[in-house]
């Protein structure tokens, strides 16, 4: 793919975790450019592809940085931008009454949204996969109760919208691994 293509299809070939992890950061970045500056999602996809993501960290005396899947992180940050009511309102039944949407941090709301818009429409992913993931994101930019917060959110989420993959056959608590 060139650079400054968007994909329009999700490629079939599964990429390994890395880059799907890869990609999962980039899109809870790209939705907080999104929020802030109110650029447009293919704005942003481009200039991450373009320029962001296309500098190495080697070149700055890192190591290289895990190439990202770019049909997965198209695919979420489209998916995010083009149910964004639907996934507020889902965040919303989730959080506690006192913690509104709309008076959490950008950046916390982006990996909610994120998180909620995987759970809800990538069922391919193992919801404890999709909960593991945003929490380390979270991790990755709060020291604080945050990621705790994606934690609880996420996995009451998950028990609504992925209630037969968390739930035993005999009706108990939820099974290790799907």
């Amino acid at each position: 793919m060139s650079a400054g293509t968007i994909p329009n299809e999700q490629d079939d070939s599964a990429p390994p975790g890395g880059q799907r992890s890869t990609a999962r950061l980039i899109t809870v970045q790209a939705l907080y450019e999104i929020e802030m500056a109110g650029a447009s999602t293919d704005t942003v996809l481009r200039q991450f592809m373009d320029r962001r993501w296309g500098r190495r960290s080697e070149e700055e005396g890192g190591a290289p940085l895990v190439e990202p899947d770019i049909q997965w992180l198209v695919v979420l940050v489209r998916g995010v931008a083009e149910r964004l009511d639907e996934l507020d309102e889902a965040i919303e039944g989730a959080l506690d009454k006192s913690r509104p949407l709309e008076r959490l941090e950008v950046l916390l709301r982006a990996i909610l949204r994120a998180g909620t818009y995987e759970l809800l429409s990538q069922t391919d992913v193992p919801a404890r996969v999709v909960i593991n993931e945003y929490m380390n994101i979270a991790h990755a930019f709060f020291a604080g109760k945050e990621p705790n917060l994606v934690n609880g959110v996420l996995d009451r989420l998950a028990h609504v919208l992925r209630q037969e993959e968390l739930e035993d056959p005999s009706g108990g608590q939820a099974a290790e691994n799907k």
